[in-house]
């Protein structure tokens, strides 16, 4: 993940999907604290970058949902 956002940046796909994974590997290992923090981040990013319709935002709403 790192090394994704010191490549590719924070708000590239590849990088917010590293995240994405990473939150929830996170959740599934009881870490919600953590995983909430990375997912909100991912959300935000989402909707500004693709707007609170698109897919991977509504994904992303989902998987934030389920952690809480």
């Amino acid at each position: 993940m790192e090394t994704c956002k010191t490549n590719l940046g924070e708000d590239y796909p590849s990088t917010l999907a590293s995240i994405a994974n990473l939150a929830s590997t996170y959740s599934k290992q009881g870490r919600w604290k953590v995983a909430e923090e990375l997912e909100v981040r991912v959300m935000k990013t989402h909707k500004t970058k693709l707007g609170e319709d698109h897919p991977d935002t509504l994904a992303t709403i989902a998987n934030l949902a389920s952690t809480l």
